[in-house]
């Protein structure tokens, strides 16, 4: 890890506002890439998925979901549960922010693709005693969206789909049929 991203890190926990967003928004810059230094920093991002801070929380989960590309070992296969409880955060722009990056680790291979895939049908299908779960089910749409279009695979389209068809409500059945269009 070179001394740049090694400063990044700091920054993202101390400083003041605007230099903790600038090295946020560097970190995920960088790890939209594969980088060979993910494990330097991957036991620390775990431990921060349950830190006080509401916003460690939050930016611990991203960078993991962003780090999953280099990820050789399949570490996530095993610390995923762990990333998704960030997801159903006690603070709801934690569990969404959370949420919103977490089909990057669907893009680190066909059996990642498969658990996420796995644990977001589930949500939705479930999820529905949870607050604002229109949003949760937007988002996840969303993440299918994305992960649709990394892949190119028809099969996330059409579970989409289907989940879409399994709401009553109609205005929500329009609203999440759009992102397909």
């Amino acid at each position: 890890m070179d001394s740049q991203v090694k400063l990044a890190f700091e920054h993202s926990k101390s400083g003041d506002k605007e230099e903790r967003y600038e090295a946020y928004q560097y970190i995920l810059k960088v790890t939209d890439q594969k980088v060979d230094w993910a494990y330097e920093v991957w036991d620390q991002l775990l431990e921060d998925l349950t830190h006080k801070d509401n916003h460690q929380r939050s930016r611990a989960a991203q960078y993991l979901a962003n780090l999953a590309i280099s990820d050789p070992e399949m570490r996530m296969m095993k610390d995923f549960p762990r990333l998704w409880e960030v997801t159903k955060d006690e603070k709801f722009v934690t569990a969404r922010h959370s949420l919103q990056s977490i089909w990057k680790v669907g893009i680190a291979g066909t059996p990642q693709k498969e658990m996420v895939m796995d644990y977001m049908v589930e949500r939705f299908k479930k999820g529905t005693d949870e607050k604002n779960f229109t949003l949760i089910r937007n988002d996840i749409l969303q993440n299918m969206r994305n992960l649709y279009e990394h892949f190119n695979d028809e099969s996330i389209k059409q579970t989409a789909l289907d989940l879409i068809d399994t709401v009553d409500d109609k205005k929500y059945k329009k609203k999440y049929r759009d992102i397909w269009k």
